[in-house]
């Protein structure tokens, strides 16, 4: 029997999750978590069975859960609710794709999804709770932290290090080695080509 998962949040990028879920077929989605105004409503034919104040009770009795709330400016929100859930004693799974490559020999945290058309190479390592979005790609020997974005199209070289929380925009690409500490949100379109050591907003290019 296919295991039910919860998805918290209801946005686009649940939408987006939900259609990488489907093609998996290794969890069947039994509901959505998501403002109270929005209970009995469906997001892609999937229902809103829950709110904020209801994990206690979903954590009795559903045992896998994902956050599908996006993560552009601030990665707090999806970490906070991760870390109620996980509290609670609620489980998360990594979701892969199809559609996208996982080398056998890189690891993905718990409650990590990666979409359509990303690549995640060899000896690549990525935390817990990231979003490897669609077409992006970490590269051999690469180490992302936890809840971590690495946005549609960017790159992430071979041997990079990306601190906790770190978004990297669509588009952007980090040179091999490159090293940023948490916090650090990289524009759409960058190119990093040294390491950022101050978490904050880096745009441009880097000498």
């Amino acid at each position: 029997m296919t295991a039910e998962l919860i998805l918290i949040g209801g946005g686009g990028h649940c939408r987006a999750c939900v259609d990488v879920i489907e093609e998996a077929g290794e969890y069947r989605i039994a509901g959505v978590v998501d403002r109270r105004e929005m209970l009995g409503q469906e997001v892609l034919g999937y229902p809103v069975v829950a709110t904020d104040d209801d994990y206690p009770s979903l954590s009795t009795r559903y045992s896998n859960f994902l956050i599908t709330i996006g993560q552009v400016r601030t990665a707090a929100r999806r970490r906070e609710l991760f870390e109620r859930v996980v509290a609670l004693g609620g489980g998360f799974p990594a979701i892969v794709s199809p559609r996208a490559h996982v080398s056998r020999h890189a690891d993905l945290g718990a409650g990590t999804i990666v979409m359509h058309h990303a690549t995640v190479n060899a000896s690549a390592r990525v935390g817990a709770n990231c979003i490897i979005n669609t077409g992006a790609t970490v590269e051999h020997d690469a180490v992302v932290g936890d809840h971590c974005h690495v946005a549609t199209g960017a790159v992430v070289n071979g041997s990079c290090r990306l601190g906790d929380e770190v978004f990297v925009g669509c588009g952007a690409a980090l040179f091999h080695g490159v090293s940023l500490t948490s916090g650090v949100l990289v524009s759409a379109g960058s190119v990093v080509r040294c390491s950022v050591t101050e978490s904050g907003v880096f745009r441009g290019e880097s000498s």
